[in-house]
């Protein structure tokens, strides 16, 4: 499938690898669903109100399906109040009693992360596996490169595109052996070159729905640039249905640096995109205190339009004229505002930030206006 974006040129466009289409809960994945993002708590799950305080944060960043770490009795407990709280469905994360597999299924999650191979018998894999379909349950398979299986740890002699691969769809098998297809497979590594090798060798191999992401990516600035370089390069080859970014910081930062990478290949459009220039000693305002505090205070916006910020008329007019609100740096405190491409007036620095606010904020209902209008 090619992306139904008209603002994109040929040379642009991104081919969408055919997957067939799962539902997590209410929210379809795979097939020509859009990419979805994900992230996953961090919270005590059995402490149920700041759990659903933490997923009411990532919803206010965009979130589309959060997972929840469900290691003992208390977990699976305290799921039902966290399931029904939450306006996004909820991933049950399960790693090796099986009984909490059938305890989140039951409690209401809509979909259960399990290694199959990891939760005991063939009688206890098949529970998990009645539950999940009792509940209307999708399933995660996922595969890593730090918890392979020790048969394939011998036989390929480390952790290889091979050895995730062959994990990969080992455990498919077990799920399609008891009739059971609603489900997708991650295939996870913290090596970039590791990941995306097996991801695109499973790609060829399966027609499923691929989670996907760079696994113990590290801190904020690292971690995203290792997940851009690795999650960027599937995606840009079509490969993907939902993402997680895994980085050492708050879960909402993982869904603002996962659709900052979506918007950046032209895959979602929510939010305000901003345009802004590195600085130099060119700028007439101080272009980096102002672009973080935009960025903070735009947080809000939902809306696709895109702000070009630049510190003088060097490329300020050019990039001006491709976004929708754009500020140039000018001299004696006033700087040039432009709509829609054009020059419309200027501001003076003491209300640059706030006159910026109220025109994107306007821009905003505008749009909605329209859609809903067309609507």
């Amino acid at each position: 499938m090619t992306i139904d974006n008209p603002s994109l040129r040929p040379w642009r466009d991104i081919d969408r690898r055919k997957s067939r289409q799962i539902m997590v809960g209410d929210v379809p994945v795979g097939g020509d669903a859009p990419i979805t993002v994900q992230t996953m708590t961090n919270t005590l799950t059995s402490d149920a109100k700041a759990t659903i305080d933490q997923i009411r944060r990532c919803e206010e960043a965009g979130v589309d399906i959060i997972r929840v770490s469900c290691p003992d009795v208390e977990s699976t407990a305290a799921l039902k109040e966290i399931v029904r709280a939450s306006n996004v469905p909820i991933v049950a994360d399960i790693h090796f009693h099986y009984k909490r597999g059938i305890e989140a299924a039951e409690a209401g999650a809509a979909c259960l992360r399990i290694n199959p191979g990891n939760i005991g018998s063939a009688a206890r894999v098949k529970e998990v596996i009645d539950a999940a379909k009792s509940n209307g349950c999708a399933i995660r398979i996922g595969v890593n490169a730090g918890s392979l299986e020790k048969d394939l740890l011998e036989k390929y002699g480390e952790p290889c595109p091979e050895a995730l691969v062959e994990s990969a769809l080992d455990h498919i098998k077990i799920l399609q052996d008891h009739d059971f297809h609603e489900f997708k497979v991650a295939v996870k590594a913290s090596d970039v070159f590791l990941a995306v090798a097996a991801y695109s060798q499973l790609a060829d191999a399966v027609d499923c729905p691929l989670h996907l992401g760079i696994t113990e990516a590290g801190g904020l600035i690292g971690g995203t640039v290792k997940s851009s370089i690795g999650m960027g390069n599937l995606l840009w080859a079509g490969i993907g249905d939902t993402i997680r970014v895994s980085l050492s910081a708050e879960p909402e930062e993982e869904v603002r640096v996962g659709y900052e990478m979506l918007k950046a290949l032209g895959l979602r459009t929510r939010g305000v995109r901003v345009v802004s220039c590195p600085s130099c000693a060119r700028q007439g305002f101080d272009v980096i205190r102002t672009v973080q505090t935009l960025e903070e205070r735009l947080q809000h916006i939902r809306t696709p339009l895109s702000l070009s910020v630049l510190g003088c008329v060097v490329n300020g007019p050019g990039e001006a004229r491709e976004t929708d609100i754009g500020i140039t740096g000018g001299g004696k405190g006033k700087h040039m505002v432009y709509l829609s491409g054009v020059t419309d007036h200027h501001v003076a620095d003491d209300d640059m930030v706030d006159h910026i606010v109220k025109l994107v904020e306007a821009k905003a209902a505008e749009i909605e206006a329209g859609i809903s209008e067309a609507a």
